[in-house]
C-alpha cells in the first residue's frame, strides 16, 4: 500500500509540476496587448458587405426584367459613403427592352455599379454590340439608367456592316441605335458612278 501511495503521490507531483509549465507558458503567451493585430483590422467600410463569386442573375424593376449580369466575381459595398457594386474581373450585361428581347449587349473587364446614381461604368477593353450588329469599342462606357442613355468621353469605335468610325467622345439612346460621335474620324466607302 506504502508503493502505491508512493506511485500515486509521484504521479500527482509530475502531473502537477506539468500543469503549472503549461499553465506559465499559456499565461506568459497570452499576456499583454497585441495592438498590432487590432491596428490591421480593415474598416467595415472598407469591405464588402457581400462577395459572390461565378454569378448569372436577372434585375428586374417594378416587375419588369432589365438586365441579365454574368461576372467570375461581384463585391456590394453598402457601408461607404457612395454605396456601389464591384466587378473586378469583368462583366457581361445585357439589357433587355419591353418585350425581353436583348436590345444591347456590353463586356468589359472592369466595371461599376453606383445605387444611388443608377449609374453603371464599364471600363477596360469595353465592347458594346446593338441590335442592328453594330459595334461598339472603348476603353469607357457609362450606362445612365436615370437618363436612359449611354456616353463617354474617350476613344470610341463603331464597327458598322460597310464602314467603321471612330472619334472621341459618344452619346446614344438606351438601345445604341441613335448616337452621336463627337470628334469623329473615318473612312465612308462612296460609290462611284460607271460613267
Amino acid at each position: 500500500m506504502k508503493t502505491q501511495n508512493k506511485n500515486y503521490n509521484l504521479a500527482y507531483g509530475i502531473t502537477t509540476v506539468l500543469f503549472t509549465v503549461v499553465m506559465l507558458f499559456f499565461i506568459t503567451s497570452c499576456g499583454g496587448e497585441n495592438t498590432e493585430v487590432m491596428s490591421k483590422a480593415p474598416s467595415r467600410d472598407k469591405l464588402p458587405v457581400l462577395k459572390a463569386a461565378n454569378i448569372t442573375t436577372i434585375i428586374s424593376d417594378s416587375g419588369i426584367t432589365r438586365f441579365r449580369i454574368t461576372t467570375p466575381e461581384w463585391l456590394v459595398y453598402d457601408k461607404v459613403e457612395e454605396p456601389y457594386w464591384d466587378f473586378p474581373k469583368g462583366i457581361d450585361f445585357e439589357r433587355f427592352d419591353e418585350n425581353y428581347n436583348i436590345d444591347a449587349n456590353m463586356k468589359s473587364n472592369k466595371a461599376k455599379y453606383i445605387q444611388r446614381k443608377l449609374l453603371w461604368e464599364f471600363n477596360d477593353n469595353v465592347v458594346a454590340t446593338n441590335i442592328k450588329g453594330e459595334v461598339f469599342e472603348t476603353d469607357q462606357l457609362f450606362w445612365d439608367d436615370a437618363k436612359d442613355r449611354f456616353y463617354s468621353d474617350k476613344k470610341i469605335k463603331i464597327t458598322q456592316e460597310k464602314r467603321i468610325i471612330t472619334g472621341i467622345g459618344f452619346e446614344s439612346n438606351a438601345s445604341l441605335t441613335h448616337y452621336v460621335i463627337r470628334k469623329t474620324k473615318g473612312i465612308i466607302p462612296i460609290e462611284q458612278d460607271k460613267k
